[in-house]
């Protein structure tokens, strides 16, 4: 290659990032055990080119896209032609150092396949996996996720791997962001894993505009590599019909999709059949769901790209769904600055429950009010702010007595015990709950019921109560607020522990839960006392009434003199008046 040549190759490198790497990188193929050129398909064009183009990046991927290997093949490109004025300074971010390094060792590999004419070697000064340098005064560098990753350390390209597992807070975020030299460029990989507090929220802002990145969404119903023998089912449940074929008609459920050069597939067809309700399959996606032993919260995590279901979500994913289609609605008043929200107006002679979730008004956490209704099984009354102890009282006072709603408060971490003594000092008549007090025994008198505090510790019970909620809404429970809904997203199993995701909050969700477990428990009891009392009354009615037809006006002073004792009595006759009636004073 001569110079005039050369420097029209270098011109039609910078220039076409896809041309360059197809035509200077390989990639090892498993399925033939050799390097094969790097061969790119439409969506991972796509992603090169938004890499070029757009200084922020987001891709939404599913497992076996090739996007790292894209991406590591991009960086090396940047890497390989960059001018030693202006080098490019990479950091890679994972949640484990190893994760971050095997990206590192994959823009090493693609680094070296570079032609000599680049001109970039890799450097003495520093050559390690972790941290190394090229000779044109690029530097790569692999982190695991921490504060002091960013230390002493400026990058002009910054790629945060797996990004959905990071575990990490906004505070590093934006430290991260804050280190990225001006005009640098920051890239987002990962699969879904719920709703993480990183890549999930730069996703949903990108898509709400609230912020600038480009989001590249990468389905794998579009990758040619995986879709030879596609075909489309009309399922709600693609899980269910791979495991239950025999159940389904295939003829009336299965559309044929296959063709011999899926290169040339119009994506159309398939996204039109998919808005109808059809799910994709083929041969390739139905190994991969054999592979995760056909768990459902896998397959959306790493192969339906779904954040819905992706997650350890303590809410079904198909629940979920529903109440956002089905339930979440605007109140009819809105109260307080917009803190109080209304669906339903008191109903008289319906049974209320008011849950209470106390925070100190200062910190992270808001203090929550629900009120629901029992006998219709729904949300009406919810309030979120923040407010000290005291204030918090006088709203539930004002509220639940305007629904004579039976009252829970949270005693946890002692800030509650305000709340309910500041009630009890109001003279809240619609009753307050006490935990661990038998009312299913009224004959047996607790001589410390007065000195309990009324209320209940959430953290002790958290397992039975959330269940009880989550129990609740598979019967048909309805909530109407999107501020609880949203909490429910994000609720999820930690170590089996019920609990919400960092930079998330639960404080909707404690007070419907304890209003609902409450109301289950403290109203079955109800019900036993009523029919115990019942029973007992109607046995009382039942002696007095063997009794009346067989000693009405007896005396048992009186002995029944000539009678038989065991014949009915219809009272005394006029001759036992004549013969006894001196006993009472009578002539």
């Amino acid at each position: 290659m001569n110079r005039e040549q050369l420097i029209i190759e270098v011109t039609k490198c910078m220039r076409n990032t896809p041309y360059a790497l197809r035509t200077y990188l390989q990639t090892y193929d498993n399925t033939v055990s050799k390097y094969v050129p790097l061969d790119l398909f439409p969506d991972q064009v796509s992603l090169i080119e938004d890499y070029d183009n757009y200084n922020e990046n987001v891709a939404l991927k599913y497992r076996q896209a090739g996007v790292s290997t894209v991406t590591a093949a991009w960086i090396s490109k940047r890497l390989a032609f960059a001018r030693k004025e202006k080098p490019e300074k990479v950091l890679i971010i994972a949640n484990k150092l190893d994760t971050a390094v095997e990206m590192a060792n994959k823009v090493r590999g693609f680094t070296e396949q570079w032609p000599a004419w680049v001109g970039a070697g890799f450097s003495q000064e520093k050559n390690a996996q972790r941290h190394f340098k090229l000779t044109n005064g690029c530097e790569v560098k692999a982190v695991a996720t921490s504060r002091d990753a960013l230390r002493g350390y400026t990058p002009t390209i910054l790629i945060f791997d797996e990004a959905a597992y990071i575990e990490a807070d906004g505070d590093f975020w934006a430290a991260c962001m804050a280190s990225l030299s001006t005009g640098g460029k920051v890239i987002v990989v990962s699969t879904p894993n719920g709703y993480d507090a990183i890549y999930y929220e730069i996703y949903d802002q990108s898509k709400r505009g609230k912020n600038d990145f480009k989001v590249t969404e990468m389905f794998w119903h579009r990758d040619p590599r995986y879709t030879k023998d596609l075909y489309m089912v009309k399922t709600n449940d693609l899980v269910h019909f791979l495991l239950n074929r025999e159940e389904y008609n295939i003829d009336d459920v299965v559309v044929d999709l296959s063709m011999e050069n899926p290169y040339e597939r119009d994506h159309s067809v398939v996204t039109d059949y998919i808005e109808q309700g059809y799910k994709p399959c083929s041969s390739w996606f139905e190994g991969m769901v054999k592979k995760l032993k056909y768990d459902r919260r896998k397959v959306a995590q790493e192969l339906e790209c779904n954040f819905l279901g992706s997650g350890d979500n303590v809410f079904d994913s198909e629940m979920m769904l529903d109440i956002s289609k089905n339930q979440v609605k605007d109140p009819i008043a809105k109260m307080m600055g917009g803190g109080l929200w209304i669906w339903k107006e008191p109903v008289n002679g319906h049974k209320y429950v008011m849950g209470v979730d106390v925070s100190r008004g200062d910190s992270e956490d808001f203090s929550c009010v629900q009120i629901i209704d029992f006998d219709t099984r729904e949300q009406v009354l919810e309030y979120v702010g923040k407010v000290p102890p005291d204030i918090l009282a006088e709203i539930a006072y004002k509220w639940g007595t305007m629904y004579n709603a039976y009252c829970v408060v949270d005693l946890t971490g002692g800030m509650g015990v305000a709340t309910a003594r500041k009630m009890q000092e109001m003279g809240y008549q619609a009753g307050m709950y006490v935990d661990n007090v038998d009312t299913t025994n009224k004959w047996k008198y607790d001589p410390k019921i007065n000195e309990k505090i009324p209320g209940i510790n959430f953290n002790s019970k958290r397992v039975q109560i959330i269940s009880s909620f989550e129990e609740s809404m598979r019967h048909k429970f309805r909530i109407y607020s999107s501020r609880l809904y949203n909490e429910m997203n994000t609720f999820v199993y930690i170590n089996g522990r019920p609990d919400h995701q960092k930079n998330h909050h639960d404080d909707c969700i404690m007070g419907i839960s304890m209003a609902i477990y409450v109301a289950e428990k403290s109203f079955q009891s109800l019900t036993k006392v009523v029919n115990h009392t019942k029973a007992m009354l109607n046995s009382w009615a039942t002696t007095v009434t063997e009794n009346k037809n067989s000693s009405e006006f007896f005396n048992p002073m009186v002995p029944q003199m000539g009678r038989d004792s065991r014949q009915h009595n219809s009272g005394p006759s006029k001759r036992d008046y004549q013969e006894y009636g001196w006993l009472f004073g009578t002539k």
